[in-house]
Order: structure tokens, then sequence, then C-alpha cells
């Protein structure tokens, strides 16, 4: 009994601890570090987020949070869809948010959990109280996994799939790179299929009808199409 108290003091305590001086350190993320820890390579090179290119933030906000700039780290209207079509048996997404995805790799594991989902919540609301929208973007595209051998941020998964850094990235290589999240073992951006190419033309449709929605991420609130 004494373990599990300790084990859940743990739980809460690192993250109350760890996300303020995420204000300012660049973190390391939960699949990372197993991957160190299991001998595998990493491969990651920080950029501060003026050096990503703005496409790829919009793409990426559309593509999988739209509602971003507006909600304090979860949609709470998506989330009780979420629910409805549970109780109903309807297929269900998972109604994650971009700020629930980095609380869940900073400081939680992989795999589908009720308890794990449970931890979420309060997280990212914790999270996105305490970091900048902006800051909250920065390290999610640099923590993300892009790639199928340890590719880990945006700046290793462009060079990865098309040879170029972050803030060159067109419309076509941008909405490819959001396209390939949350699963970049099987989407791989620098070799599409056919169908990954449509859904990142739709991508780009609705970042440049929507764009607006993710200027909260751009210099200065507004983001450059």
């Amino acid at each position: 009994m004494r373990r599990l108290v300790l084990a859940a003091v743990g739980i809460v305590a690192i993250p109350l601890v760890l996300t303020p001086i995420y204000l300012f350190v660049d973190p390391v993320s939960v699949p990372m570090l197993e991957r160190y820890l299991t001998g595998r390579p990493v491969v990651r090179a920080w950029r501060d987020i003026d050096m990503i290119s703005d496409r790829l933030k919009a793409a990426v906000i559309m593509s999988e949070d739209g509602q971003f700039c507006r909600h304090p780290g979860v949609d709470f209207a998506a989330l009780r869809d979420e629910i409805e079509d549970l109780k109903d048996g309807r297929p269900v997404r998972g109604a994650s948010t971009i700020t629930m995805q980095v609380a869940r790799n900073l400081f939680l594991w992989n795999g589908q959990s009720v308890v794990r989902k449970g931890l979420e919540l309060p997280l990212a609301l914790y999270v996105d109280l305490v970091l900048p929208k902006r800051r909250i973007m920065e390290i999610y595209l640099n923590i993300a996994e892009w790639g199928p051998v340890g590719q880990f941020g945006v700046a290793a998964g462009a060079r990865a799939a098309f040879g170029i850094e972050p803030q060159n990235l067109d419309w076509r290589t941008a909405t490819l790179l959001a396209r390939a999240l949350p699963n970049p073992l099987l989407r791989l951006p620098g070799q599409p299929s056919a169908e990954m190419v449509r859904i990142a033309g739709l991508i780009e449709d609705r970042a440049r009808q929507y764009g607006e929605r993710a200027d909260c991420v751009g210099e200065g609130g507004r983001l450059r199409l």
C-alpha cells in the first residue's frame, strides 16, 4: 500500500515540478527515454518555433486539433461527443488534443488505457495553464515521433522524408508531414500512398481556409501562410 501511495505521489509531483521548468528547458519525451534506455537510436535536433514553417503549424492544428487555440488543453465538446459515441456503441476517435498528447509524451505511457486517459485530462489542463500555446506547440513539434527509426521532432522528420529543414516546407511537404501524425511508422511522408496524398490535400484546403484559427502559435499572434 505504501508503495502505491508513493507511486501516486510521484506521478502527481513530477509533472507539477517539471512543467514550469519546461518554460525554459527543452524536454525529452518518455518514448525518447525508452529508446535511449533500450539502446535504440534517437535522432532529434531541436528547432525554435519561429524556425518551423507556419504552414506546418497550421496543417498540424487543422489535422490534429482544430480548437487548439481556443480550448484550455481539453476539448470538452469533443470529449462529450466521444462519450456519447461510446455509450451508443459507435466508433470512437480518442478526442485527444495536442496538449493531451504533449502531456502523455512527457509524463505518461503509450497504449490505450482508461487510467492513462484519466491522468491525461488534468495533466493537459495543468500544462495549458502553465505553458503558453506557442510553447506547447513548440514542444509538440520537437517531441512528436516523426519517422520509423527513432526520428523525433519535425527537423529529423523533414530531413528523413524530404532532405530539407522545417522552415523550408511548402504546402505539399508540410501537409504530408502533418498527415504522418500520429502514426509515422506506417504513414511515410517521403513515400506517401495515394490516400495519404488525398488527405494531405484536404488538410491544405482546410488550413488555407481556416488558418487564422491557428494564429495563436504564430509570431506576433499571426501565421504567415
